[in-house]
């Protein structure tokens, strides 16, 4: 669900009652994480009751998509003993997610034979444990390429737009860290022309490509979770993605969605050993 405010009171005809707490939510019930404001900072000061009866009302600054929310008292009535009537508010929140075994990848594969944008919107979440694994690919033969991959626990964008000398053009943005913490993690691509914006959890890196031209040309597909090597199958250029991605929108196309109705534009790529496809639930319980 998708919490947005909390509301506590003291037990009923008491002198218990809660005066301050934090909130720590979790996918899992295993790993916990607290909940911070806008900037990041953590956020320890959530206001509680001073009597047994009133109600006292906190609006979270943005809000918070998990399984689980946990309350931690802090302070309470001195006089008293702790207690609490707690209500969450919220709304259901749609899920479409992905999970990635690190031994295999989607492909969208386009209607034409190539895909040129001068403007590109892509967003995701992600979680995993893994330090590395390539999120996101595509290439043309003029020499333009995106990837976006984890690499020693923080997300690195590569971008090219026509420019075939690569060491002389290639662009890679680094943005966070420790992002391999089995926590979900939001991104977002946002391109026009040669000029970028990549964001991860609300931190925003703005950036300019460098290339002869001002679309990103890419050739029959994309792909998701790994990078196949043309000509061999199940074979990958670089380390595999291991984990979940949920919500996975190209330019306004929900690959995941496309992926659960089983609809043709989208492959399944594993290693030899391997079948079927990348399993997609509501959960991804499995991470």
């Amino acid at each position: 669900m998708e919490v947005t405010a909390v509301a506590t009171q003291g037990r009923y005809d008491s002198s218990d009652w809660v005066s301050r707490y934090m909130l720590l939510y979790s996918d899992t019930g295993q790993a916990w994480k607290q909940f911070r404001q806008d900037d990041g900072s953590l956020w320890d000061k959530f206001v509680g009751n001073t009597n047994s009866e009133a109600v006292v009302h906190n609006k979270l600054s943005h809000s918070v998509r998990t399984r689980f929310l946990r309350f931690i008292p802090l302070e309470w009535n001195p006089s008293g003993w702790l207690g609490v009537r707690l209500e969450v508010y919220g709304c259901s929140f749609k899920s479409d997610v992905a999970d990635f075994d690190g031994r295999s990848s989607l492909l969208y594969r386009f209607n034409q034979k190539s895909m040129s944008t001068v403007k590109d919107v892509i967003s995701l979440r992600f979680k995993s444990r893994q330090a590395e694994g390539v999120l996101l690919h595509g290439e043309g033969q003029r020499g333009d390429y995106i990837t976006l991959e984890l690499h020693r626990g923080k997300l690195a964008l590569y971008l090219n737009l026509g420019e075939l000398r690569f060491s002389s053009s290639r662009v890679a943005v680094t943005v966070g860290s420790l992002l391999d913490d089995q926590h979900w993690h939001s991104v977002v691509i946002e391109r026009f022309n040669k000029q970028v914006n990549l964001t991860v959890d609300s931190h925003t890196q703005h950036f300019q490509t460098k290339g002869e031209g001002d679309s990103l040309e890419v050739d029959y597909e994309l792909s998701f979770g790994g990078i196949p090597l043309p000509g061999k199958p199940g074979t990958f250029l670089r380390k595999n993605f291991h984990g979940c991605i949920e919500n996975l929108n190209y330019n306004g196309i929900h690959i995941i969605d496309l992926a659960k109705r089983r609809k043709p534009q989208i492959y399944s790529v594993k290693t030899p050993h391997d079948q079927g496809e990348p399993a997609t639930s509501t959960m991804c319980a499995e991470c």
